[in-house]
């Protein structure tokens, strides 16, 4: 499979030896051949016309064979986790170490990995210096730190790629009120993004943040961005999703959507920061499920032509920085601390390999499900797992509710259970599960169980008020949509409607689960949002899609009890 043109790294003239130069050519630019079974994640990853990466910390690197051993040899690129960053790399005005920095680029070359740069304009790790600036003084600054360390590696063959401008809007979508916006304004970023491409005409350049992976409001606040700059000619030639992950909070929505549609803006996109944390300590159900969510992103990359490669930050547990930054919490990574592969090891590895394995032995059919839990809104499922013996692995279970020629799923689980949320009120459910593998193959269907939810709990009356957050030539957000409860008592959930307007439709939702029936949306709470306190709140949003020119939006929200 050739790798697609918005893959492969630009042509560059370097200053390389010419046997490096050709070898790595050889794997980025060439059609590789397929991968055997077993091969490392590098060699499956070529295959498929991608790179599967991983962030290396300088001191293991440096001083840890093991370490060196594995990243040379699973990872054909590779992230500097902290060493490039401005505070590594110009620690005061004009004094630059690129000490960290050329040690990881030296590696690469070494062993025939490309280099991507993290990061170049950044609120975090900047040091005070460049925060006391006056605007004159700090765009100035901005603009040699950019021509100093992106020009340092130019004719570099290895390092073909920045991220230039990294975590640049909130968690709400709004641009992010830091140092360098509350003094140079938005324009900071084009600013940015023309200097690095001044600096070196041949790498590619991102923009990069966290919780964009699926379609929300965040993300689509990117979108926009990407969308206007490159309208105005800013050079940005890719979008990095960063994929900090976590099983207790769910699997983002319409992860492989969302990279699409930046993909039709014409830039390429990637995942840059890969990792799945889990409430400690580890065990079998979490490791299935973190191998499931890791299956999953590198399988939405591989479905997008777009999509160069995923990298994973870090890749063994030994060193993540996840325990410090949210205690409690780790094993987020693919080798354990004792550098041992996990099932997440093998979830990637399979997925990579999809393209070239001759799985096509289905899993076996799951046991019948039995519900509990059942409310208004919600009901939790369990089934006898089932097994694989094609060889691509066990991914996880499709939910399914029979009621005609096309059965709605209702969920995805990397175990054998599931509390399914957003159910109707007072509706009669009739529930099937197939397995899934690595290969894609689906197991035949489980007997059903049939449960009915309850009325609810009464919960009196609710208010609906909804916001258009942003809006364009043919689609708009509406965030937040607030549902309050107006009543004098609890409520056990709520059910939103309003009405599409001719012609539009439905393109991503949040914090609800969104149906359609003709141009009328209903929205229902989701389980971790339905019960409100008298007098309480809470939000949801969606983005839609709408003909060129027309600037109508919904109407006619109301909210009721479920």
């Amino acid at each position: 499979m050739s790798p697609s043109p918005l893959i492969t790294p630009p042509v560059r003239i370097r200053t390389l030896a010419a046997v490096a130069l050709l070898g790595l050519l050889a794997v980025f630019l060439l059609p590789a051949a397929p991968a055997d079974a077993s091969a490392p994640l590098r060699q499956h990853a070529a295959s498929r016309g991608k790179f599967v990466g991983a962030a290396l910390a300088a001191s293991p690197l440096a001083n840890e064979t093991a370490y060196r051993t594995i990243a040379a040899t699973e990872f054909n690129q590779v992230t500097a986790e902290n060493a490039m960053k401005w505070e590594a790399t110009e620690p005061s005005q004009g004094q630059f170490t690129f000490g960290g920095a050329d040690a990881l680029v030296n590696f690469a070359t070494q062993n025939d990995q490309q280099v991507h740069g993290h990061t170049l304009v950044w609120h975090s790790q900047t040091p005070g210096w460049v925060q006391g600036l006056g605007a004159t003084a700090m765009r100035s600054a901005m603009q040699n730190h950019i021509s100093q360390v992106v020009g340092r590696y130019a004719n570099n063959a290895a390092l073909v790629s920045w991220d230039v401008v990294n975590e640049v809007f909130d968690d709400n979508g709004n641009l992010r009120t830091s140092f360098w916006y509350n003094t140079l304004g938005q324009s900071y970023i084009a600013d940015a993004f023309r200097a690095a491409r001044a600096a070196d005409p041949d790498a590619r350049l991102c923009i990069n943040d966290y919780n964009v992976e699926g379609v929300n409001a965040k993300s689509t606040a990117m979108y926009n961005l990407v969308q206007s700059l490159r309208q105005q000619g800013v050079p940005v030639d890719c979008v990095g999703f960063q994929g900090h992950l976590a099983i207790q909070y769910g699997f983002p929505a319409q992860v492989q959507q969302n990279m699409q549609r930046f993909a039709d803006l014409g830039v390429q996109v990637r995942v840059t920061e890969l990792d799945v944390r889990m409430t400690l300590p580890r065990d079998t159900a979490k490791d299935a499920t973190q191998a499931t969510y890791y299956r999953d992103v590198v399988n939405a990359c591989l479905a997008v032509n777009a999509c160069a490669g995923v990298t994973i930050w870090g890749f063994t547990d030994k060193y993540s920085w996840v325990p410090e930054t949210f205690p409690g919490q780790g094993a987020a990574l693919i080798y354990d601390e004792s550098y041992q592969r996990k099932p997440a090891y093998t979830a990637v590895h399979d997925a990579l390999a999809g393209g070239t394995s001759g799985d096509t032995t289905p899993p076996t059919t799951p046991g019948t499900p039995s519900a509990s839990g059942v409310t208004a809104g919600s009901a939790t499922l369990t089934w006898t797992a089932s097994t694989d013996s094609g060889g691509s692995g066990l991914a996880g279970y499709n939910v399914y509710r029979e009621q005609g020629a096309t059965d709605p799923m209702l969920g995805q689980s990397g175990t054998n259970s599931i509390t399914l949320t957003g159910l109707s009120a007072a509706t009669q459910y009739q529930v099937y599960v197939r397995a899934r593998d690595g290969a894609g193959n689906l197991s035949g269907n489980s007997a059903t169980v049939t449960f009915t939810t309850s009325t609810g709990g009464g919960g009196g009356p609710c208010s609906a008020t909804a916001t258009v957050q942003t809006q364009w030539n043919n689609g708009y957000v509406v965030q937040p949509v607030t549902v309050a409860n107006t009543g004098t008592s609890t409520s056990a959930g709520w059910t939103v409607t309003f009405t599409l307007p001719a012609g539009h439709s439905l393109t991503g939702s949040w914090n609800a689960t969104l149906t359609t029936s003709g141009q009328t949306v209903t929205a229902r709470s989701m389980g971790y949002n339905g019960t409100l306190a008298p007098g309480a709140s809470t939000s949801f949003g969606f983005q839609a899609a709408r003909p060129s020119g027309d600037t109508h939006t919904p109407s006619g929200y109301t909210c009721a009890a479920p």
